[in-house]
């Protein structure tokens, strides 16, 4: 690959608006494996976890559609700007929930507490990615 060839690549991979819709389309990714995971193997999940399997169903439903809407944002050309602010305060709002509902709400697992913790830290890296992204982009 020459110079040129690879400076045009790479200027059309870091293109902001290239970056933010990576950056939604993995979350879609990674929230569609989720919320297969949980309708699926919901019992399973629900005695790792420590939590009911009714709990793991309704977050399975919810990241489905979740998933599919990020999905299709991401798919868009040039993603509406008020539609990727609403998945970034989304993403915030499940992190920030998550660790309450852990110190709070609910008393999964050692398991369950764990992975709440670490599905936190993980939406709150996509939504900082998605918030520097769109501030590139605008």
């Amino acid at each position: 690959m020459s110079g040129t060839q690879f400076a045009t690549f790479a200027s059309r991979t870091t293109e902001p608006p290239v970056m933010l819709r990576r950056f939604l389309a993995l979350d879609a990714l990674v929230t569609g494996v989720n919320a297969v995971a949980y309708l699926v193997a919901a019992g399973p999940l629900a005695r790792l976890f420590g939590v009911g399997s009714a709990l793991l169903l309704e977050i399975g439903l919810f990241l489905a559609v979740f998933a599919g809407a990020v999905g299709w944002l991401a798919s868009r050309a040039r993603p509406a700007v008020l539609a990727v602010r609403a998945v970034i305060e989304i993403n915030v709002v499940w992190a920030v929930l998550s660790c309450v509902a852990v110190v709070l709400w609910i008393t999964p697992s050692t398991a369950g507490a764990v992975w709440a913790l670490l599905q936190a830290a993980v939406v709150a890296g996509f939504a900082a990615l998605q918030y520097v992204s769109l501030r590139a982009h605008r």
